[in-house]
C-alpha cells in the first residue's frame, strides 16, 4: 500500500495520512455515546503517580515529537492550557496533551488557580530523527480514481463524526499494551520524497501479522466507530476513544468484535488481523490522536 497512500497528499487521509506495508522492514458539538465507559478493576492502581516528575506541572515525561504526556496541575487550578489550548482537568488532577509529530519551539502550560495564582512554565520540545527514504527516480503517484473522491468524504464524515464523540473511559490514564503481536513492519514518522517532493508521512505502527490473529483493546475505553462496510484505504476499521482527547484506530482488520457504544477493557478481544482497504498484506495498522495531533503508540506501550 505504500506507493499508493504515499500519494494521497492532503486528500483526507483522516487516520492514514501516509503508508501501511507488512513488507517494510522494521527498525465542538459534541455528542455523547450512549453507553458510558466501565473502567476495569485495575483503574485505581494503573497510574501511580509518575516518578521522576519533570518540572512544575510534574510531567510523565518530557516534550518530544510524537508524544503523549501526562501530569499533574497544581492544587486549586481553575484552568489549564498548553499553548493556548485548554486542557481537560480529572478530578484528581491529573491532564493529558500531545505533541505532534512535526512539532517545534517549546511548549508552555499556563495554571490558574481559584485565587487568581498564574503557575507557568515553558518546556522545549525533543526532536526525533525520523526514517526518511529518498526516492530520486520515482515520480509522485497520480491522484485517487473518481470511485475513491467519491466514497471518501463520506468515510471521513463518519470519521470525523466519530472523533466529537464524548465518554468517561479512564483508559488514558493506564500503561496502554500492544493491540497485538508481531514483527514492526512500519514506524510512525517514516516518510518518503519522491524526486524532491515529500509523501505524507506515515501515521501510525504497523504490527504484521496472519490474517485471523485477534487484535485486543491496548487500554480501557468506548468504541467510537465499527465500520459497517470496508473504508477505500482503512478497510474495515474499528476506533476506540481512551478520555481525555485520547483515541486509538486500527485498519484493515479482518473482522471486528465490538460495535459502537460498547464499552471495553484493556486485553479484550476486539476483532482480527486482516488486509482489507489499502494493504499489501495482512498487518495491523494502530494510529492513535490526542485530539489533532497524531502521536506515536511505540512511544508509551514499552518493548513488545
Amino acid at each position: 500500500m505504500r506507493a499508493n497512500i504515499f500519494a494521497l497528499g492532503s486528500l483526507g487521509l483522516a487516520i492514514l495520512a501516509s503508508s501501511c506495508s507488512a513488507a517494510v522492514p522494521s527498525k465542538q458539538a459534541p455528542k455523547p455515546v450512549a453507553q458510558q465507559a466501565t473502567p476495569s478493576a485495575s483503574v485505581a492502581a494503573i497510574a501511580p503517580k509518575p516518578t521522576p516528575f519533570i518540572g512544575k506541572f510534574r510531567l510523565d515525561r518530557a516534550p518530544e515529537q510524537g508524544s503523549l504526556i501526562r501530569g499533574w496541575a497544581p492544587a486549586n487550578t481553575r484552568s489549564l492550557s498548553m499553548n493556548g489550548r485548554a486542557l481537560e482537568i480529572a478530578a484528581d488532577g491529573r491532564f493529558a496533551f500531545g505533541v505532534g509529530r512535526d512539532a517545534k519551539g517549546s511548549v508552555a502550560i499556563v495554571a490558574v488557580t481559584t485565587d487568581g495564582q498564574r503557575i507557568a512554565e515553558a518546556l522545549p520540545i525533543v526532536p526525533r530523527a525520523w526514517k526518511i527514504e529518498n526516492l530520486s527516480t520515482l515520480p509522485k503517484q497520480s491522484l485517487p480514481d473518481p470511485e475513491f473522491n467519491r466514497r471518501r468524504p463520506g468515510e471521513l464524515a463518519q470519521i470525523n463524526a466519530a472523533r466529537r464523540r464524548i465518554n468517561f473511559a479512564q483508559g488514558w490514564r493506564q500503561k496502554f499494551i500492544w493491540p497485538a503481536k508481531g514483527r514492526i513492519s512500519g514506524l510512525f514518522g517514516s516518510q518518503r520524497i519522491y524526486r524532491g517532493e515529500p509523501g505524507s508521512y506515515h501515521s501510525g505502527v504497523d504490527v504484521a501479522g496472519p490474517t485471523g490473529a485477534g487484535v485486543v483493546a491496548p487500554a480501557d475505553g468506548v468504541v467510537i466507530l465499527a465500520a459497517a462496510s470496508p473504508f477505500t484505504l482503512e478497510g474495515n476499521l474499528l476506533m476506540i476513544d481512551h478520555g481525555n482527547g485520547v483515541n486509538s484506530a486500527f485498519l484493515h482488520l479482518s473482522r471486528i468484535d465490538v460495535k459502537q457504544g460498547d464499552a471495553v477493557v484493556q486485553g479484550q478481544r476486539v476483532g482480527a488481523i486482516g488486509a482489507t482497504g489499502r494493504a499489501t498484506g495482512p498487518h495491523l495498522h494502530w494510529g492513535m490522536k490526542w485530539q489533532d495531533e497524531r502521536i506515536d503508540p511505540q512511544r508509551f506501550t514499552g518493548p513488545m
